[in-house]
């Protein structure tokens, strides 16, 4: 997806002009969840609308974050204020519609209508058709609802609508692999994809309000399906994933993995994994990234992965996880010349995978190098797909 420069001077409530306004992704809500949501959306390139139903955002800050991207998105909405109209919207005559029928603002693609009742939500074709109090219609191609749902469920004619629901991280079942936000409270959660998408409510992301990990998933899925013309339920789990990871904003809720760390991104991917899972504790997930690595830890999980993992574990049983060993591991199943895999792993050990220790090949590997040397010459997670239940798919 494109990447655009976010600026809060974008963030200011418009006069609107046009009879009927038209959107990619529209936001309804006032908490953190729908500013997230609309932020993630316009950061992945569509035109973005978050439309107030109460005057300003009302922040709560009760959200538990290790993204450095979220933590300066609130302190500068600390500072913030919507700013009040000088008058209430009018509707438009039909007399001056022949010559206002363009975008809200063409230049912009984040933009906020602050405290403008909707009066009737309805589909139109794949998308969503809204009657605003002051007369206009807008239109969205995807629906993303934060706010009080009562008459939402009127207008789909429905009497609930299951809002997006996390899941306590274990490894009993593979859908962790399916994350698009990790969420650290009480005990480690993550939200899968599918567990954000409603069944049989195409382009329509439902979720709680003040919840800001949630908000930034969800406004990465309406941004996908809006982009590239589809339905929610076609969303790409990886590029979602990947949009996501791109911004810091971590999918795996570990609790000794911070943002600033400089391997933040593989410790991420192949915990996504389950090439190396965590130890939880006390309902919190460790990484324990300056931990050995442990060769039993890793033969299931990687031959789950790879085919001809199987014929190397077969050849080299219980043999301790060090450098060496590794190079002949991702070299034999990556299909790589060992010597110069070796020289170009001892040239970046310290300059670009900024690892304290020194190159050693019978060092027998952490957490943190294993994972960062399996990442880049095996790349199980950009290059291996799993279905919906987080079951590799070969």
């Amino acid at each position: 997806m494109k990447k655009f420069f976010f600026g809060f001077a974008l963030l200011i409530p418009l006069i609107i002009h046009a009879q009927t306004i038209k959107t990619d992704v529209l936001v309804i809500g006032n908490g953190d969840a729908a500013l997230a949501a609309g932020i993630q959306s316009y950061k992945s390139g569509v035109k973005t609308l978050i439309l107030t139903q109460s005057h300003g955002f009302s922040s709560q800050n009760n959200f538990s974050t290790q993204s450095i991207v979220v933590q300066n998105l609130f302190k500068t909405l600390a500072d913030w204020k919507v700013k009040k109209l000088k008058k209430p919207i009018e509707p438009i005559s039909k007399s001056k519609a022949k010559d206002t029928k363009k975008p809200i603002d063409s230049a912009a693609l984040l933009n906020i209508i602050d405290t403008l009742k909707y009066t009737e939500i309805k589909r139109s074709g794949n998308g969503w058709t809204l009657n605003l109090s002051n007369g206009q219609d807008l239109k969205a191609k995807i629906l993303v609802f934060a706010d009080e749902s009562g008459m939402l469920l009127a207008n789909l004619k429905v009497k609930t609508l299951a809002t997006a629901e996390t899941t306590v991280l274990s490894y009993d079942r593979n859908l962790y692999r399916t994350t698009i936000a990790g969420l650290n409270a009480t005990e480690s959660h993550y939200l899968s994809l599918y567990n954000l998408l409603i069944p049989n409510q195409e382009n329509l992301l439902f979720i709680p309000p003040e919840n800001v990990e949630i908000g930034w998933a969800a406004g990465a899925t309406g941004a996908y399906s809006a982009f590239f013309d589809t339905k929610t339920s076609l969303s790409n789990l990886k590029r979602i994933q990947g949009e996501l990871l791109s911004y810091k904003l971590a999918l795996m809720p570990f609790e000794d993995v911070k943002a600033a760390d400089s391997n933040w991104l593989a410790l991420q991917k192949i915990g996504i994994t389950g090439i190396l899972k965590a130890e939880i504790r006390a309902g919190k997930a460790y990484f324990n990234p300056e931990q050995e690595v442990k060769y039993n830890e890793i033969k299931q999980p990687i031959k789950d992965y790879y085919y001809k993992a199987q014929i190397w574990f077969d050849d080299n049983k219980n043999i301790p996880i060090n450098l060496e060993n590794t190079i002949s591991l991702v070299c034999y199943v990556g299909n790589k010349a060992i010597d110069a895999t070796k020289a170009e792993i001892e040239k970046k050990w310290n300059k670009n995978y900024k690892f304290s220790s020194k190159f050693d090949l019978k060092k027998v590997l952490t957490r943190r190098e294993f994972s960062v040397i399996t990442n880049e010459y095996l790349k199980p997670f950009d290059e291996v797909n799993v279905d919906k239940t987080g079951r590799v798919i070969r």
